[in-house]
């Protein structure tokens, strides 16, 4: 059984952008939350083994961190994060996924853009369901489109 949630948009930017605004600290912290909810501080270290660190905020000011390694990372091409594994410990009975992001170049500055969030259980996978999974990924990635148009 699969404990896969997932979505595929086709978005007008190109890979190499829509990377960049994975990537860049900077340029995370202005799309990866979905609106109004806010990421507040980011620190990655985007390699195989590095470690990433962000805050999101609710509207109302409360605070979720979020800590983990990079799994894969090919340039342009594929990002792999889990939250199973952070620098200082391995944590197999709280971690929620392992996250897949797949750019793939569809020429004329458009990219196939692919979210798979892979789970631990069934119980993990539903509540990522109905904590709005499928709208709050599509309307970030939606966010992330409108960014890399400006970069």
């Amino acid at each position: 059984m699969s404990h896969e949630l997932k979505i595929e948009l086709e978005l007008d930017a190109p890979a190499e952008k829509l990377y960049r605004c994975y990537t860049d600290p900077k340029l995370l912290q202005q799309w990866f939350a979905p609106k109004p909810w806010t990421i507040k501080s980011v620190d990655s270290d985007v390699r195989p083994g590095g470690r990433f660190n962000f805050v999101m905020a609710s509207p109302e000011g409360q605070e979720f961190p979020n800590k983990g390694l990079f799994l894969a990372v090919e340039p342009n091409k594929r990002l792999v994060t889990t939250d199973a594994i952070t620098p200082d410990e391995f944590q197999p009975s709280g971690p929620f996924m392992v996250a897949e992001i797949t750019f793939e170049d569809l020429g004329n500055g458009k990219t196939k853009y692919r979210a798979v969030a892979r789970h631990w259980s069934e119980e993990t996978k539903k509540q990522h369901e109905e904590m709005g999974f499928e709208p709050g990924w599509t309307q970030t990635a939606r966010q992330l489109e409108a960014l890399a148009k400006t970069i």
